[in-house]
């Protein structure tokens, strides 16, 4: 399950790929209806990320880094909410083993999940946000 923070992040991901010119704070937290304090604060995460820059003045806002081809849901999720594993000896980023399992290699739990962990992780790694806003997704809201 994602976080709150992580769906506003797509939202407001989402919000800068739809446009070329930067977009203010404002703009984005009243577009898609995230509390502005909490926006800023995913921003700055974004920022740190590299994913998203800002630029001040008359014409500043908030802008991708690279074009929404380049950028995938799997990123963004990884960068609010951290490992996409179910289960941390799963996880590809921040592998460890569980703490009530006696051996990994025969444990039946991790092999329910593996397949649909490297399901998901694949799913997620190969979505754009360019394909989410070519194929409508409902992320992509219609401009007012």
């Amino acid at each position: 399950m994602i976080s709150q923070k992580a769906k506003y992040a797509l939202r407001a991901i989402m919000a800068l790929a739809g446009t070329k010119e930067p977009v203010l704070i404002g703009d984005i937290a009243e577009q898609e209806n995230i509390p502005k304090r909490f926006l800023e604060q995913i921003l700055l995460d974004l920022k740190h990320q590299g994913l998203v820059m800002s630029r001040r003045g008359r014409i500043g806002g908030y802008f991708l880094v690279r074009p929404p081809e380049d950028i995938t849901i799997g990123e963004v999720l990884r960068t609010i909410d951290g490992p996409l594993a179910p289960l941390p000896c799963l996880s590809k980023m921040a592998y460890r083993a569980c703490d009530d399992c006696d051996d990994e290699a025969t444990c039946r739990v991790k092999a329910l999940f593996a397949d649909v962990a490297e399901a998901t992780r694949r799913a997620l790694d190969q979505t754009t946000f360019a394909d989410a806003i070519a194929k409508k997704h409902p992320l992509v809201r219609a401009r007012r």
